[in-house]
């Protein structure tokens, strides 16, 4: 099950204590202050990993809290650090505070690390000053996690279009697979291998009119797709409810634009869908005529066409990284 949001609450080690200590032998019978400072309390650190795929677990244990600094000793003996805390989320994680929804980190890589709060500052011992003084409280956060897919390949169109039969044919990945709308309720990944090499497709659940706005939890499935570098907008050239396969797909773009424009300015690959369907050449004819793209007639569910699609989608991946590269200098 995706779980792509969730609500954390998050809290720095406190800093222990400073001592309170006096040495006193033969010489120093008024004893000399020898108290040790007290340790830092350990922070909170988020770390993307790219074994995890949901945000589940935080729905069941939503607290995190970093281990407390030790306390200061006699003889200026000094209080170990706590213990810092390390929580792991998906890659491709958001982390937005709460309190004022600024954005903290968005996590794209794997490895990557953040410092959620700090522990609180160990307390001063009577070494340094008169009175020995506590150690502070840890900061405290609360935090929204969102969580955005990251592929190389975001296969979109409307529901029922056989956007999961493409993808259990290209991939390895297995989804279920049923003759009625709305059978992918959300994104899934699959690993397609193209000869030596290999990327990822996010099966992304049908969208319809008004998914930008939110309409059938649109604007959650399309959040996932900002992150992939190419668009596969498969599109139905049979429609079982009689409608018109080119109004369907520019119903479908207009969503994007609707959406956001760096979305709408993905480059994407048209592929006409369900070719072995009767009737499908002349729907197919027709639907280039009216949008004036390049298309690519295949059957997911027969393999018609599938490994010129896949090859496609490869080039225009490598494309769009090396574009990305070139513009990063």
């Amino acid at each position: 099950m995706l779980i792509d949001h969730a609500k954390i609450y998050v809290t720095g080690g406190k800093g222990g204590n400073g001592c309170q200590s006096l040495y006193k032998d033969l010489y120093h019978r008024k004893g000399i202050p020898d108290g040790g400072d007290g340790g830092p309390g350990g922070e909170v650190i988020i770390e993307s990993d790219s074994n995890l795929y949901t945000l589940l677990d935080f729905r069941y244990n939503p607290h995190y809290r970093a281990d407390k600094g030790k306390h200061g000793g006699s003889n200026k003996k000094f209080g170990k650090r706590g213990k810092d805390r390390l929580v792991k989320v998906p890659v491709g994680t958001l982390i937005i505070d709460a309190e004022n929804g600024l954005t903290i980190r968005d996590l794209a890589a794997p490895g990557e690390r953040v410092v959620a709060v700090k522990g609180g500052a160990g307390g001063k011992g009577n070494a340094k000053l008169r009175v020995a003084t506590p150690g502070e409280e840890g900061e405290e956060r609360t935090l929204l996690f969102e969580l955005k897919f990251v592929a190389d390949a975001g296969i979109i169109g409307f529901p029922n279009a056989g956007k999961s039969t493409l993808v259990s044919r290209i991939s390895k990945v297995h989804t279920k697979i049923a003759p009625y709308p709305f059978t992918t309720r959300s994104p899934k990944l699959g690993v397609v291998s193209f000869y030596d090499e290999t990327f990822v497709v996010a099966d992304m659940p049908g969208l319809i009119e008004g998914a930008h706005a939110g309409r059938g939890l649109g604007d959650r499935f399309l959040r996932h797709i900002e992150r992939t570098s190419v668009l596969v907008h498969m599109v139905d050239i049979v429609p079982l409810d009689g409608s018109d396969p080119a109004e369907n797909f520019f119903k479908l773009e207009n969503e994007l634009k609707l959406y956001r424009h760096h979305v709408y300015e993905k480059p994407r690959l048209v592929a006409a869908n369900k070719m072995d369907m009767p009737g499908a050449e002349e729907s197919l004819k027709k639907f280039t005529s009216e949008i004036g793209r390049e298309v690519w007639p295949i059957s997911a569910l027969n393999g018609e066409g599938l490994p010129e699609l896949v090859r496609a989608v490869y080039r225009k991946i490598q494309d769009a990284k090396k574009k990305t590269e070139e513009d990063n200098g």
